[in-house]
């Protein structure tokens, strides 16, 4: 179907709630533009190209409406029989918002009304001539299987608390023709969520990175060093602003966040969609992601490295890092272990993607319920095989048992105990910062990604500082081990020459 039919249904509907409610639906430019990315584009069979859209912007322009309309051109337009169109959300009453907004669509036309029925208890709307149906579903639902969806609108991605519902549904898509998926939402400060992996590639997409003409992105969004209060970076990320979104209430709202420092958060994120963090952060995300580059491993062999060893009980995440300094920068290399018998259960923990990082590589899930500690040594043995590993820094605590084992193995290498306070943590939190702020870390791991995302560092009078597992609300095991082996290093004599200047090493 051309994205002209799918414009002239909207403008059929009416609105549905507001001022506005009960007047024609009429689309603005920019709303016509999304649908014409989304629709107006046909693969050499004659269908539609795109099969997944994002939708990101801040709050209020508008996308409930949106999504109300395009659940019912997929229910009676789209021209497919036994059509499943499904919007779907965190909790019952944002999945509700949608399903509403289309009902009361359909109440304001008298014959659109006479097409279809409303079950209201189900929050289900059916068309029996075609035998298709819409209905809003959310993650709090108890069964999520036995969908074959046609057309999918998750409204407010980032708000679900997993990406269960989500993998559910854009699975069962397999018997259609020509599937459609739009994910609508603000942006998720957590790196590692469902929206954030889709904003990601939707960028990519954008860039030009990644060539994929069945994924259409929509981003709008304040860029990171704008300056906030200036309306007119208001208006680049706010459409429909000074239309159906409120240029006073905008005001009202950001003079609120020039006064209050936790306003100033909900207002860059909800206001302007720009990814922020609702807690003050040992790094900051845009010094960190500029250290992210593709790591050769096999150019790294037979060089020196200092290590970090962060062990977890026996069914948490073990983190374990090398560092290689070459030429003015670090170099990492991580590892992690995670219980295989506990990967699922971690996920729904920590609310991040064990088995997916398990299946990239980025851990490695040992069968069982506890994390065998042999395997960590054997890694270690493996590696000292591989690089010359000067020493490994590590925590004090739970160390007894893996120490006892190395000298069973009779693996050799230089461990090092590292205090885990202000005194010993201190000069080694220093050097980490300087090398990110300086942009002379190169790493490459999802997990060390998360782990630097949950990282918040506190300070003794002094102004020594560490960072707090106390303090963090999730894992920060590997930028403790990587403190960890940046610290170590620091303890080389200054005046030292560089093995790599001699071997003449260039830097990545």
């Amino acid at each position: 179907m051309s994205s002209e039919k799918v414009i002239n249904f909207v403008q059929h509907l009416t609105h549905s709630e507001g001022s506005a409610a009960g007047t024609p639906f009429v689309l603005r430019d920019w709303q016509a533009d999304i649908i014409e990315g989304i629709y107006g584009v046909k693969n050499e069979e004659g269908f539609r190209e795109v099969r997944t859209c994002l939708i990101t912007m801040p709050r209020k322009n508008g996308k409930t409406q949106l999504c109300a309309a395009l659940v019912l051109y997929h229910l009676l337009g789209d021209g497919e029989r036994g059509a499943q169109v499904y919007s779907a959300a965190a909790d019952r009453n944002q999945a509700a918002l949608i399903f509403n907004a289309a009902a009361a669509m359909v109440r304001n036309d008298p014959e659109l009304a006479s097409h279809v029925n409303i079950v209201e208890s189900q929050k289900r709307i059916v068309h029996h001539p075609s035998g298709s149906f819409y209905q809003a579903i959310s993650s709090e639902s108890r069964s999520k299987h036995g969908f074959s969806a046609s057309a999918i609108i998750y409204d407010e991605l980032a708000q679900a608390p997993n990406r269960d519902l989500w993998d559910v549904l854009t699975t069962s898509t397999g018997a259609r023709t020509q599937p459609l998926t739009i994910a609508i939402s603000t942006l998720s400060p957590k790196r590692e969520s469902i929206m954030y992996e889709q904003y990601d590639y939707a960028c990519q997409v954008r860039d030009g990175v990644i060539k994929d003409p069945s994924f259409y992105p929509v981003i709008y969004q304040a860029p990171d060093d704008a300056d906030i209060y200036d309306e007119a970076v208001w208006y680049e990320c706010n459409p429909a602003l000074g239309d159906f979104r409120s240029l006073d209430e905008m005001r009202m709202m950001a003079k609120r966040a020039e006064r209050m420092p936790a306003s100033e958060m909900a207002f860059r994120n909800l206001y302007l969609n720009q990814l922020v963090d609702n807690e003050i952060h040992f790094i900051n995300r845009v010094d960190w992601v500029a250290g992210h580059t593709e790591i050769d491993v096999e150019s790294l062999r037979g060089l020196k490295c200092w290590g970090g060893l962060d062990l977890s009980s026996t069914t948490d995440l073990t983190a374990l890092t090398l560092v290689f300094p070459i030429e003015g920068t670090y170099t990492v290399l991580c590892w992690f272990w995670v219980p295989k018998d506990r990967l699922y259960e971690r996920e729904k923990v920590d609310r991040v993607p064990y088995p997916l990082w398990a299946r990239e590589g980025f851990i490695e899930a040992q069968e069982g319920r506890a994390i065998d500690k042999r395997a960590v040594i054997m890694k270690l043995a493996e590696l000292s095989g591989q690089f010359d590993i000067e020493g490994v820094a590590y925590d004090r605590w739970r160390i007894e048992d893996l120490l006892k084992l190395m000298a069973d193995e009779g693996i050799d290498i230089n461990l090092v105990p590292w205090g885990q306070g202000y005194k010993d943590m201190g000069p080694a939190v220093d050097a980490l910062e300087t090398a990110v702020l300086q942009n002379q870390l190169r790493h490459n791991s999802s997990v060390l990604d998360w782990c630097a995302s949950n990282s918040i560092a506190t300070q003794d009078p002094t102004g020594a500082r560490k960072i707090d597992k106390n303090k963090a609300t999730e894992r920060v095991d590997g930028m403790v081990a990587l403190t960890m082996a940046i610290g170590l290093h620091q303890r080389e004599p200054e005046n030292k020459p560089s093995v790599y200047s001699e071997r003449g090493i260039l830097s990545f």
